[in-house]
This record gives C-alpha cells, sequence and structure tokens, in this order.
C-alpha cells in the first residue's frame, strides 16, 4: 500500500493540526497504522498506533492525552489529532503501515510501508 501524509505545518506552542494519511493502491482495512516522528539528529520514534478496526490504540507516553489517532477505512485515510502542541512536538511526522495480523506495534522495523514525513513545526 503506498501512503501520502500531510497536514504539517508551522503552528504556535498551544495550538493544533490534524495529519492525514491517505492510502493508495489498496484499501487500508487490512492494515493496522501508525505515527512516528523524527526530529534532527534524534532517531525515529513511536507516537501512536491504531488497529484496523479502531478497538486498540496505542500512543507513546509524551502525547498521551494529547494526540488523537483515529481512521475512516471507507476514505482509506488515517488521521493524527495533535493538541495543545509543544516545541518539543517538532519533528517530521510518518505514517506506516503494518498487515493487522501481525497486530499493533511501536517498532518501526516492523512497519511494511511508509509515507513520505510531514514537517510539523511548534514554535514556543
Amino acid at each position: 500500500v503506498q501512503l501520502q501524509a500531510s497536514g504539517g505545518g508551522l503552528v504556535q506552542a498551544g495550538g493544533s493540526l490534524r495529519l492525514s494519511c491517505a492510502a493508495s493502491g489498496r484499501t487500508l482495512s487490512p492494515y493496522s497504522m501508525g505515527w512516528f516522528r523524527q526530529a534532527p539528529g534524534k532517531e525515529r520514534e513511536f507516537v501512536a498506533a491504531i488497529s484496523w478496526s479502531t478497538s486498540t490504540t496505542y500512543y507513546a507516553d509524551s502525547v498521551k492525552g494529547r494526540f488523537t489517532i483515529s481512521r475512516d477505512n471507507a476514505k482509506n485515510t488515517a488521521y493524527l489529532r495533535m493538541n495543545s502542541l509543544k516545541p518539543e512536538d517538532t519533528a517530521v511526522y510518518y505514517c506506516a503501515a503494518v498487515k493487522s495480523y501481525k497486530g499493533i506495534s511501536q517498532d518501526p522495523n516492523d512497519y511494511e510501508s511508509w509515507g513520505q514525513g510531514t514537517q510539523v513545526t511548534v514554535s514556543s
């Protein structure tokens, strides 16, 4: 499945953004979805993940209570709603997909398909 992430931008601390991850080539339904981010000089880190049925979600402790992952399988799109943004949230955000029978994972090495990334910059 091919993924296209969008929705990044420049926002002030305390603001909000919604990232989208649109799938093409195949339906998103059989895949669990994850969002990761990578700041300059740092390793790619897990942000959030959601099962194909939306019944299970995981969040990194650093974003819990502020970010919400969701998906609309009919639109072949996954989302990451980010509220109360902080400067430390600044990074390139990537969406990723893994076949749902493998479960949902916080390890980027488990994911099979990746979007190109969208830049999120939070100013103080």
